[in-house]
């Protein structure tokens, strides 16, 4: 199989669906970018929402398997407790979040490098090394303003993430489409 076989494949993969996608993330992503605050606390809320699932389920398969064991009762506390303080106190974990975000963008980055070298020599793949360079660039501007600018920043970061996020996967999307 030859690259360029093997790169028209992997493109074929992301097909129609990466279009569909790629214009819902641009629209939540430009919705998030003019409001950011509100962004944050939707990102808060969805994560608490998540872990307290998570611990919900953890806690009736401990109860069921292992209910006498009193480690096995750690993480699914830990989860309801730590989602609970997510949405008792918005602003302290939206800080938290950004620091993490600020990891997730670098691990994003390399995801984003990794896509675009996949891609190359294929019609799209520098727009997915653009997203890599700006999750790089997103994450160090994070990390010179947390935690004060954390409740705008958090929204601000996950928006431009989405909408670059949007924009690789439609290029991508319609060069599928000319395959």
């Amino acid at each position: 199989m030859t690259l360029f076989t093997e790169n028209t494949t992997i493109l074929k993969k992301f097909g129609k669906y990466s279009i569909v996608t790629g214009f819902l993330l641009l629209i939540v992503g430009t919705t998030g970018a003019v409001l950011p605050e509100l962004m944050a606390l939707e990102a808060n809320v969805f994560i608490a929402f998540f872990m307290m699932v998570g611990g919900i389920f953890w806690a009736t398969h401990t109860f069921q398997y292992a209910r006498h064991s009193v480690i096995d009762w750690l993480k699914p506390i830990v989860l309801l407790i730590v989602s609970g303080m997510m949405l008792y106190s918005p602003e302290q974990s939206i800080a938290a979040l950004g620091l993490f975000l600020s990891f997730y963008l670098m691990m994003d980055a390399f995801s984003s490098f990794s896509i675009a070298q996949a891609h190359y020599p294929a019609k799209g793949w520098a727009w997915m090394f653009i997203n890599g360079i700006m999750s790089v660039l997103l994450s160090i501007v994070f990390l010179v303003g947390w935690p004060q600018s954390s409740l705008w920043l958090v929204g601000l970061f996950v928006a431009i993430s989405l909408i670059f996020d949007g924009i690789s996967l439609i290029v991508i999307g319609w060069s599928a489409k000319e395959i």
